[in-house]
C-alpha cells in the first residue's frame, strides 16, 4: 500500500466509486450471472436461510431443503455480505455499530415487511423488480410502481417520528473497531485475509466437485465490492428523490436497468435462454401489493434486498437484524401462502414481447428508465415533490 501499487489502491479503496459506473458494473454481472445460470434475486437465498432453522427448531418439515452452503441464492448473499466486509475493511471503514433500540425495532419490522413484499411480488427489488423487468416481465414493471409509493409512505412515517416521536431513535447507539490509530492498520491486513478465505474457500468448493456454487460466491463477493465502494443503492434510487431531492442513484438504477434489459434481451432473443425464465405470475395484485410493502419495508430498514446485506457485512447491526427477519418473514409468509392457494392467485405470467413484440417490449422499458431519471432529475432541480424543499 505503500510502494508502487499505493496510487491503485488507493483509486479502489480510498475513494468512492462512481455511482453510475458501478451501477452499469452491477447490470452487466447481472447478465453474466443470468447466461451462467440465473439472474440474482436476494429473497430466495434468504428464505432458504429461514427455511433452514425453521426446519431445524421442527417448525418446517422439508426433506427436499438443500443446505445454504450448496444453494445458490443463499451462496450469492453471503458472497455480498463477505465481499461488503472485504470492500470495508480494506477502505477502512469497517464498524459495528450499534443504534438506539428504536432503529433495531425499525430494523426488524423493516425486514419483516420486505420478507412479505418478495412473496408477493416473487422476489425482492432485485428479483421481483430490477431482474424481472431485466427478462422483459409485466411484473417487474408493477412492482417498480409500488416501491415508489411505498418508498413514499415509508418516507412520510419518518417524518411524523422526527416530528411526533423524536425521542425513539436518539440514545444508546455504540460503535465498535472503527478505524482508528492501531485499528486503522490492521483493518486492510483483515481485508486481506478475508478475502484469502475466499479463494480457499473457491479452491475447496472446485476440490469437492461444487464448482458451480464457487462461482455463485464469487459473483456475490463482486456485487458486495462494487455496492459498498459506491454505496450504489436501489433504496436511494426510489427515497432520496421524495427525501432530498437527489438524483443520482436514480440515475444510475435506470441506466443499469436498460443495461441490464438489453443483456437480457439478446440472450432471450437468440434462445439461449428460455423466454419465459424469469416472468413471474405476480403481474397484478402480487406485484403491486408486494412492491408496496417491499418500499415501506426497505424505507424503514434502511436497506433493501442487497443493500441490506452489504451494509450487514460492514457491521450495520440494525441490517444483521433486518436480515434475520427479511429471512424469517419470508419463510412463514411463503409457507402460509402455498398452503392457501395465494400464490396461485397473485397474477399472472406476462412475457412483454409476447404482447407488444421484441422491438415494442424494449423500447417501452427504455422509454419508462428515461422518464424515471427525467422525472427524478426535474425534481432534483425544482424539488417539486421533496419534503426538504
Amino acid at each position: 500500500m505503500r510502494g508502487s501499487f499505493a496510487p491503485q489502491y488507493a483509486a479502489l479503496f480510498a475513494r468512492p466509486w462512481m455511482v453510475w459506473g458501478s451501477g452499469v458494473l452491477v447490470a452487466t454481472l447481472n447478465v453474466f450471472l443470468f447466461a451462467f445460470d440465473r439472474p440474482w434475486t436476494a429473497s430466495d437465498g434468504l428464505r432458504n436461510w429461514g427455511d433452514w432453522v425453521l426446519s431445524g427448531v421442527g417448525l418446517v418439515r422439508r426433506p427436499d431443503l438443500l443446505a445454504p452452503w450448496f444453494y445458490s441464492g443463499s451462496l450469492l448473499n453471503l458472497g455480498v455480505i463477505v465481499g461488503g466486509a472485504i470492500a470495508a475493511l480494506l477502505s477502512k471503514e469497517f464498524a459495528i455499530r450499534v443504534p438506539a433500540r428504536a432503529e433495531l425495532a425499525k430494523g426488524a419490522a423493516g425486514g419483516l415487511l420486505m420478507g412479505v413484499g418478495a412473496v408477493l411480488a416473487f422476489g425482492c427489488n432485485i428479483g421481483g423488480f430490477f431482474s424481472a423487468t431485466s427478462a422483459l416481465s409485466l411484473s417487474g414493471l408493477g412492482m417498480m410502481l409500488g416501491l415508489g409509493a411505498g418508498a413514499f409512505l415509508g418516507l412520510r412515517y419518518l417524518i411524523w417520528e422526527v416530528a411526533h416521536r423524536p425521542g425513539w431513535s436518539r440514545g444508546g447507539g455504540r460503535v465498535y473497531l472503527q478505524a482508528g490509530g492501531r485499528a486503522a492498520a490492521s483493518q486492510p491486513w483483515a481485508g486481506a485475509f478475508v478475502f484469502c478465505l475466499v479463494l480457499a474457500t473457491l479452491f475447496v468448493y472446485a476440490r469437492a466437485g461444487y464448482g458451480t456454487q464457487g462461482v455463485f460466491l464469487l459473483f456475490g463477493a463482486a456485487f458486495g465490492v462494487i455496492f459498498q465502494r459506491s454505496r450504489f443503492c436501489l433504496v436511494r434510487a426510489f427515497r432520496e428523490p421524495f427525501m432530498t431531492g437527489d438524483a443520482e442513484h436514480t440515475r444510475a438504477a435506470a441506466l443499469a436497468l436498460v443495461v441490464s434489459m438489453l443483456g437480457f434481451a439478446i440472450l432471450k432473443f437468440t434462445d439461449l435462454k428460455d423466454k419465459t425464465e424469469w416472468v413471474f405470475p405476480a403481474a397484478g395484485f402480487g406485484s403491486l401489493a408486494g412492491g408496496l410493502a417491499f418500499g415501506v419495508g426497505m424505507t424503514l430498514a434502511g436497506g433493501c434486498g442487497a443493500g441490506s446485506l452489504w451494509r450487514a457485512g460492514e457491521g450495520q447491526v440494525k441490517l444483521w437484524v433486518a436480515v434475520a427477519c427479511f429471512a424469517l418473514g419470508a419463510s412463514l409468509v411463503r409457507l402460509g401462502a402455498a398452503q392457501t392457494g395465494l400464490l396461485q392467485k397473485l397474477g399472472a405470467a406476462v412475457f412483454l414481447p409476447s404482447l407488444l413484440g421484441w422491438a415494442g417490449a424494449i423500447v417501452l422499458i427504455v422509454a419508462i428508465a428515461i422518464g424515471w431519471a427525467v422525472l427524478a432529475t426535474w425534481n432534483e432541480q425544482t424539488g417539486r415533490f421533496s419534503v426538504s424543499a
